[in-house]
């Protein structure tokens, strides 16, 4: 029996898609860094074998899919290469596997990991279905009736894609070291939307993608009065958000969410109205409710009175839109942001924006950028940001107990690198 073979199956969406075909029935083996990282726990759960990179780990019986952090001079790729073994890139693979199933992208420069997770939370409920969520959380069915899946535009990986249907949640600039600017981003996503073989729901909030063009139909959704889909009447009670939908300007249904601010609104608009395109019954999509979210996309824990959060936040809108959660969910606290800029370029391109989001919390805490293996050092350091912002201090581990200064606050880490360890080191202080 063929093995398949994951270079850096520790990635999210490598570990996700490592654990659809363990799910299947196939013989799933990886190789990775030594070093822990939180997608492995699924896959050990799973006895999913992961042994350090070597090229010793490459043999004939083997059908290979690389991550794309890993370039061709990689001594695995160069060994599965030498022996002529069946290669595919994550992307690649990933586009021939959702052809088995009625396939639905998740795509957009923020939300797509959030809003993949609740529309596979809802249609789990009702149908088999099969997962990859960019959390490192994949779940394969053989009789799925649907496949849900988070694409990502970067290096416009996603066009390897031709889904039945997508989501758009929105366009932004972002990936700077790749994406020229906003119009280049803009244009990947209108490639995207020509794969698409049957509809398309995006968010008519977004000003680009109101221009995208489609040969299959289109439905908006959003707050404003000129979508096909519209969140009103939202409140928040008992620590939920409630708000009616109408679909066409007529009363469709009110739903809950666990989610607080717009952000987690427009998500769950995204997944009500492909699940209505769907014919599925308002009841069984008001099962968003119990929800509790994906991995480090508001990840709450409690220590006396503080609250903390952990968050994958790494872009000024993210950060803007993780602290209005926060701020809505406990308007009586200070919140206060603990945040680690991921990649120089990304750093470079959006300074004054990470100023001016991150000023919107009452007290920042910035640790040092964490540079990508993709990217060379920078002049640039921590201390550029730091001036922008009146309220804020740099963080070190060696000082970490200085949060604890916080009474009765709310903090937020927030990154895409290594945040993780500062708050497992206030956690041991706390402890």
């Amino acid at each position: 029996m063929k093995v398949y073979h994951f270079i850096g199956i520790k990635g999210t969406g490598m570990s996700a898609l490592a654990q659809i075909l363990a799910d299947t029935g196939m013989n799933v083996q990886g190789s990775d860094i030594d070093k822990y990282i939180f997608t492995q726990q699924a896959l050990e759960e799973k006895n999913i074998p992961i042994m350090p990179f070597s090229k010793n780990n490459i043999t004939e019986d083997l059908i290979i899919i690389a991550g794309n952090a890993f370039k061709e001079d990689h001594e695995e790729i160069i060994e599965a290469k030498r022996l002529g073994l069946p290669f595919y890139r994550y992307h690649e693979f990933l586009g021939e596997w959702l052809t088995r199933y009625t396939s639905i992208a998740v795509t957009g420069a923020h939300g797509k990991t959030s809003t993949t997770g609740l529309l596979a939370h809802v249609l789990d409920q009702t149908f088999p279905i099969s997962y990859l969520i960019g959390d490192g959380t994949g779940c394969g069915k053989v009789d799925s009736q649907y496949f849900v899946f988070e694409a990502c535009e970067y290096r416009r990986h996603f066009l390897a894609y031709h889904p039945d249907y997508a989501i758009m949640t929105n366009i932004d600039f972002d990936h700077p070291d790749y994406f020229a600017d906003i119009n280049d981003v803009y244009s990947s996503f209108q490639e995207m939307a020509d794969n698409v073989k049957k509809g398309i729901v995006a968010c008519g909030d977004d000003e680009y993608l109101q221009s995208i063009q489609a040969k299959v139909p289109v439905v908006y959704y959003g707050l404003n009065e000129n979508n096909d889909f519209q969140a009103k009447n939202i409140r928040v009670e008992n620590e939920k958000t409630t708000f009616d939908v109408h679909v066409r300007n007529d009363y469709y249904d009110t739903f809950q969410i666990n989610g607080f601010g717009t952000h987690n609104i427009l998500n769950a608009l995204a997944v009500i109205a492909i699940c209505q395109y769907e014919d599925m019954n308002p009841e069984d999509i008001k099962k968003m409710a119990t929800f509790q979210g994906v991995k480090r996309r508001f990840t709450e824990k409690k220590y006396n009175d503080q609250i903390l959060i952990d968050d994958y936040a790494h872009h000024p809108k993210e950060i803007e839109a993780t602290i209005e959660a926060a701020s809505k969910k406990y308007p009586d606290k200070d919140i206060v942001a603990i945040f680690q800029p991921h990649t120089y370029s990304r750093t470079k391109t959006f300074l004054n924006e990470f100023g001016q989001s991150l000023s919107q919390a009452d007290f920042v805490y910035l640790c040092d950028i964490f540079g990508s293996a993709r990217e060379k050092e920078s002049d640039l350091t921590i201390n550029d940001l730091q001036v922008l912002i009146s309220e804020s201090e740099i963080l070190d581990l060696q000082k970490i107990d200085v949060l604890k200064e916080h009474k009765d606050s709310v903090l937020v880490f927030m990154g895409a690198g290594d945040i993780q360890k500062y708050q497992k080191a206030y956690e041991e202080v706390l402890n």
